[in-house]
């Protein structure tokens, strides 16, 4: 019996040792997992919405495109009524051409204040000098008189002459004096014109812009995809008349986990399989990385995927592709986006050829 039992044991023992070396050698000699050359995820085809909404508050009259008609950058798509804002750059206009007139009264009394000043300058030049003259003769007569050539009463005449000639040169100066306030009154009266005719205008410009703004216009080439408001309505400033889309910026997303969005490189090869065509690949580009980890959506996976963190991947289709073809172009399209992690990795041959490669059907 103990025999037996030893040699169990001794089984045992090497059994785990053999276990044992078996896991060693095969962790020492084991070659490490390659990174995967491919990636894939479900996603939807879309294109960037651009709304063409209301700058102003106002009547919608006129709505001239449709849900699926194409447009073209700069097409008219509808217009707002205008009345009131024509009626408000009359009343504007009609502001410039008054404050124009003030100006040219302004500047005239500029033209009538610089005549006095130099009619105000004339006076005091012409009191200065017959104040030099009376000094002159006040002088003259006082040096008569002390020899007793001159009664006094013809000095006293000179003296008072002066004086009433000093009082003149004052008179002149305070003159001059007033008149320059009245010319710096004159060219304030001047540019305060300037300035009205100025804010007329601008205001003018302001309601002409806002005219033009009234007529909807498209800031992008593309497909209408809703019609949101008809003729007739009443609409708030910003208020969306219509939401097109921007068929140069065609795209679909899809969620990659850590260790796949980590290898997606910006701008690696991508291959679009749609399910309505599976025959052939559409060529994109990866343009956007998340940098931040998220839970998948509803919509895009299922439930065990959406327990696990994720990062968003973008990946644009070429804009002139999508120029070309912009008629075959629709959005909402399920499908999926195989990234090329490896750049020098060969495409599946489960992959199907791309759409320029493949020759269109009859």
């Amino acid at each position: 019996m103990p025999s037996n039992r030893l040699n169990r044991w001794l089984v045992l023992v090497l059994i785990l040792a053999c276990a044992i070396g078996a896991a060693l050698a095969w962790r020492i000699l084991r070659k490490p997992a390659q990174p995967p050359a491919f990636a894939s995820g479900n996603g939807r085809i879309e294109a960037t919405e651009v709304n063409i909404s209301t700058k102003l508050a106002g009547r919608l009259v006129e709505v001239l495109a449709r849900e699926g008609d194409d447009v073209a950058v700069g097409q008219v798509l509808a217009r707002m009524d205008t009345r009131v804002l024509t009626a408000d750059l009359r009343e504007a206009e009609a502001a410039i051409v008054q404050a124009q007139h003030k100006k040219t009264s302004a500047t005239a009394a500029l033209a009538q204040r610089q005549n006095e000043i130099a009619a105000a300058e004339a006076l005091l030049a012409q009191r200065t000098s017959q104040l030099q003259l009376s000094t002159t003769e006040m002088r003259r007569t006082k040096e008569l008189h002390s020899g007793g050539f001159v009664a006094r009463e013809k000095m006293d005449v000179d003296v008072t002459a002066t004086k009433t000639n000093t009082a003149l040169v004052k008179a002149a100066q305070a003159q001059i004096l007033a008149a320059q306030a009245a010319l710096d009154a004159a060219q304030a009266g001047v540019l305060e014109a300037q300035a009205a005719v100025e804010a007329a205008q601008a205001r003018a410009e302001t309601i002409r812009a806002d005219i033009d703004d009234s007529t909807l216009t498209a800031p992008v080439g593309g497909r209408v995809l809703y019609r949101l408001a008809e003729p007739g309505e009443v609409l708030a400033a910003g208020g969306n008349v219509l939401t097109l889309l921007d068929l140069s910026d065609v795209y679909m997303t899809l969620f990659l986990p850590t260790e796949q969005a980590g290898l997606a490189a910006l701008g690696a090869e991508t291959r679009i399989v749609l399910d309505a065509r599976p025959d052939l690949s559409i060529p994109a580009r990866v343009t956007f990385v998340s940098p931040q980890a998220q839970f998948t959506p509803k919509a895009v996976e299922t439930r065990t995927e959406r327990e696990k963190l994720m990062f968003r991947i973008k990946v644009n289709i070429p804009r002139d592709l999508l120029l070309a073809h912009a008629k075959q172009v629709k959005t909402g399209l399920p499908g999926v986006a195989w990234v090329q992690l490896d750049p020098s990795a060969p495409w599946p041959k489960d992959v199907p050829p791309l759409f320029s490669e493949k020759k269109p059907g009859p």
